[in-house]
């Protein structure tokens, strides 16, 4: 089994350092935003978009022309990355993946990539990696770094530059050590409840955060654009960002390691976050209802970081040796487990479930887990998309599902 692996550290270069590596990032961004000015240029022209085999011959020249003799002077492999980024960007929308490419903004996604081994250099033992006309820059190291390196991306976020090595190695199929299933309903008072009665508590990083934000924010609005002050602002602003990111990243981490560590086989909800975070605003011709009020609840619903959980766990069980089972979210809060009766009034409030035809009562929350995890034993039984329903009431082991 080949593995593949990410490990991100932050940097601790000296001033010297810092600023080459943001002289690396600006002339990466501008090799981007001028091959974009080129494939604007040959659309309105009605020629052929070019491949990045054709931006590389560009790049060529555009290392030697008068006035932007600077590119030369950075190493070649990131400028050619981020032209192989453009190409894939126009390919995504080609395919109708993604949207037209757009131009890049200085201070946005500062980052570079060299995607060759043999251009750096990872120093386990000392916590440092070797660049390209950098020489070693040390690194705040957290654990260990197992693998081979295969390529080494640089970016800065909140005024601080970090490094994330990938490593590949290879691996006898795992094993998991667990052998249960489990049903997992995410949402908004409860972040995660899963079938067996256990619940996990959001941590709300932007709520928490959401008043000193707003404040720091009228504070920016009130200064010079482009003055210092305004600057020191947006840098206060762009760092409560990244605090408020790293609180959530945290906690989805260690949620998703603790659930995916014991259990085997984990079902939940195939959601389409961006449906149900979708503004209810409507039109001047039809305007919506409840617009305030479904405006707050989106928020939240972006807060908790359903999708970023999912990939989580998906991939982290994929390292366990376990699995991940996503079914049609249709019904599972409004059909009883016992009776297998189906009905809005089944669940008048958020946080309780009773039936009205047979009166079962139950955390509404685990009691959509539960009916999530019925429906996953029916997609290893059948292969199919189940729906949620009384049958297979109980709970059997992965080994006996499949």
């Amino acid at each position: 089994m080949r593995l593949l692996k990410a490990y991100c550290f932050r940097l601790e270069p000296t001033p010297t350092m810092a600023r080459e590596m943001g002289r690396v990032a600006g002339c990466c961004r501008f090799i981007f935003n001028r091959g974009l000015a080129l494939e604007h240029e040959r659309f309105e022209r009605q020629e052929k978009h070019l491949g990045y085999a054709e931006l590389c011959k560009e790049l060529t020249s555009w290392r030697h022309a008068p006035g932007t003799e600077f590119l030369a002077a950075a190493p070649i492999h990131p400028l050619q990355q981020a032209l192989k980024d453009l190409d894939r960007a126009y390919r995504n929308f080609f395919e109708g993946r993604a949207d037209l490419p757009r131009f890049k903004k200085k201070g946005r996604h500062d980052a570079f990539r060299y995607p060759d081994p043999k251009q750096f250099a990872v120093d386990d033992r000392h916590g440092r990696v070797r660049l390209p006309k950098l020489g070693w820059v040390r690194c705040r190291k957290s654990r260990s770094v197992s693998g081979t390196p295969k390529q080494l991306t640089i970016s800065r976020q909140g005024g601080h530059w970090f490094v994330s090595i990938q490593t590949e190695q290879e691996v006898a199929a795992p094993v998991h050590p667990a052998n249960s299933a489990v049903g997992l309903d995410v949402g908004v008072a409860k972040f995660a409840a899963l079938s067996t009665g256990d619940t996990f508590a959001p941590v709300s990083s932007f709520r928490k955060y959401e008043k000193k934000l707003a404040r720091e924010q009228r504070k920016l609005a009130r200064k010079v654009k482009y003055s210092q002050n305004w600057r020191k602002q947006k840098t206060r602003i762009a760092k409560l960002h990244e605090k408020i990111a790293r609180i959530r990243t945290d906690f989805l981490h260690k949620t998703s390691t603790t659930i995916s560590k014991t259990h085997a086989m984990i079902v939940l909800e195939d959601l389409s976050v961006r449906s149900l975070s979708r503004s209810a605003r409507g039109t001047v011709n039809d305007p919506g209802r409840n617009v305030r009020a479904k405006a707050g609840l989106n928020k939240s619903i972006l807060d908790q970081g359903w999708a970023e959980f999912r990939r989580q766990l998906e991939y982290k069980q994929t390292w366990l040796g376990g699995m991940v089972v996503a079914v049609d979210p249709r019904n599972t809060s409004r059909t009883c487990p016992c009776c297998g009766h189906v009905s809005a009034e089944n669940r008048k409030s958020q946080a309780v479930f009773r039936c009205v035809r047979c009166d079962h009562a139950a955390d509404a929350d685990v009691n959509a887990a539960r009916n999530i995890l019925a429906a996953g034993h029916a997609v290893i039984a059948c292969g199919e998309r189940a729906q949620s329903g009384p049958s297979m009431k109980q709970e059997p082991s992965v080994s006996e599902a499949a």
